[in-house]
């Protein structure tokens, strides 16, 4: 089984706070994760300091392969030469130099792209053709069992109460483009508040039998969050197994000093329309006896 930590929208800077941050390390360690996903705005305004401030906490998280894309806040949105003319260069300097790339782990290929878009549409940002391709490219080279992730900040589906921020625009392309790609779940933020669910939840259509897993963490260490999620923090701790994946949503409570599980979500893998075991009974049959098997004497599924 293959597990990711995901979190989202640290906003190094005057939303920072120490507290959820410090909390988020603890559980990101206790979690041990083969992978860990920071999907954007890991500062507030894009300042060396801020910069400076998020690469050191990101060497405080597990060492395991990490993936981290750009979000609108971390190129300048006042200091408008720069945002013109080098808007990703702080970024590169201190995070990572490629704007796109390509993890590869057991059991998975993860593709991120930077949906930033700091000359057109900073706020709701873009993902074009040209890295569409990219990813079509990266996942060709899946092996079948593999997981395809594509990561990108800005979200592709609105969480049900959030009616500010529209989503990227032609969003339903990227989706079908995701569809061709066997891409079963993405990650994003932006929103500030969580939101796990299925793409046909937003666009149905009779012509598409399965969706692709939304996966949205809301802030993780910011006093920035929103709707539902109002001056809360949280993450995402995805397990990708055989026949399903399982996302358990944590968030931050004070009562506890810390990060607790909120809500768990199951959905079964790409090319399954439903389960044939419980994914939270550790492989208990749903079906009747006789119909579906593959665990051992215990009832595990391997």
């Amino acid at each position: 089984m293959l597990t990711v930590l995901h979190g989202s929208d640290l906003h190094f800077g005057k939303p920072y706070k120490p507290e959820a941050g410090e909390a988020f390390l603890a559980a990101a360690h206790r979690a041990a994760p083969d992978l860990v996903v920071i999907s954007g705005d890991l500062t507030q305004r894009a300042k060396v300091r801020e910069y400076e401030q998020a690469r050191a906490f990101l060497e405080r998280l597990p060492e395991v392969p990490l993936v981290v894309t750009p979000g609108n806040h971390d190129v300048p949105l006042y200091r408008v030469f720069e945002r013109i003319f080098t808007p990703f260069r702080n970024y590169r300097t201190y995070i990572r130099r490629e704007l796109e790339t390509v993890t590869r782990v057991d059991g998975a290929v993860v593709v991120s792209l930077n949906s930033a878009a700091p000359r057109r549409a900073i706020v709701n940002g873009r993902i074009d053709r040209e890295q569409l391709e990219f990813a079509a490219r990266a996942f060709e080279e899946a092996g079948p069992d593999d997981a395809r992730i594509l990561v990108a900040h800005h979200h592709l589906a609105p969480a049900p109460d959030y009616e500010s921020d529209t989503f990227i625009p032609r969003a339903r392309e990227v989706l079908n483009w995701c569809d061709r790609m066997g891409v079963e779940m993405i990650l994003g933020g932006h929103l500030h508040r969580a939101y796990i669910g299925d793409s046909l939840d937003v666009y149905p259509g009779e012509e598409v039998d399965k969706g692709i897993v939304i996966v949205q963490s809301g802030t993780t260490t910011s006093h920035r969050g929103r709707a539902r999620e109002s001056a809360k923090n949280s993450f995402n701790v995805i397990r990708i197994a055989r026949k399903h994946l399982e996302i358990t949503h944590f968030m931050y409570f004070d009562d506890v000093g810390g990060f607790a599980p909120f809500s768990m979500h199951a959905f079964p893998r790409r090319d399954d329309l439903y389960f044939a075991e419980d994914p939270f009974q550790t492989g208990a049959l749903i079906l009747e006896d006789g119909e579906a098997g593959g665990g051992d004497s215990t009832g595990r599924v391997p």
